[in-house]
């Protein structure tokens, strides 16, 4: 049996908080991508970004992709950019014909409050509006692609996503 749903979306989108919230109700386990990469590289993203660059991370995140997909019966929230890679693409595809895949889908300003970012340029990150606005226009395509289930949760709290979810993915039994 595959894992219950995959959650996917831009940071932000509540794929952890509701995540967590569909694992609690399923009585199971949420996984998350970028913790099974940190638990496997014995480092953090950042880390692994500045010693081994972003290519080395996509490579390291694919396998975690592919072993947090094979957790029978989970809820799974991937990183927001493992939808970059077209190893990981291919993976969520071939799992949506027995797994929804779900794109949690968020604004540049929800986001943005729910990550605790509050000006348009923040000290040190440069223009927050124009990363996203370029971060979004590559993967929002991506996004849709392997998506069999999109919710906007822009206006939503964490249990009216939950609810929107449930509406589209069958309880198990």
């Amino acid at each position: 049996m595959p894992p219950r749903v995959i959650l996917i979306g831009a940071p932000g989108s509540g794929k952890t908080t509701v995540g967590a919230l569909l694992a609690q109700r399923w009585q199971t386990a949420l996984r998350e991508s970028d913790d099974q990469v940190e638990a496997t590289a014995a480092a953090t993203i950042s880390d692994i970004y500045v010693d081994e660059g972003e290519a080395c991370f996509r490579r390291r995140e694919t396998d975690a992709v592919r072993e947090v997909l094979a957790t029978e019966g989970t809820v799974v929230a991937l990183g927001g950019g493992a939808v970059e890679s077209t190893d990981t693409r291919e993976l969520l595809t071939a799992t949506s014909r027995v797994c929804p895949v779900v794109h949690l889908a968020v604004g540049a300003n929800e986001s943005g409050k729910r990550m605790g970012i509050t000006g348009i340029r923040p000290v040190g990150l440069g223009n927050v509006r124009s990363q996203w606005n370029g971060m979004m226009a590559r993967r929002r395509p991506l996004y849709e692609e392997v998506a069999t289930v999109s919710v906007d949760t822009d206006r939503l709290g964490p249990d009216e996503v939950v609810a929107e979810i449930l509406a589209h993915v069958e309880e198990p039994s």
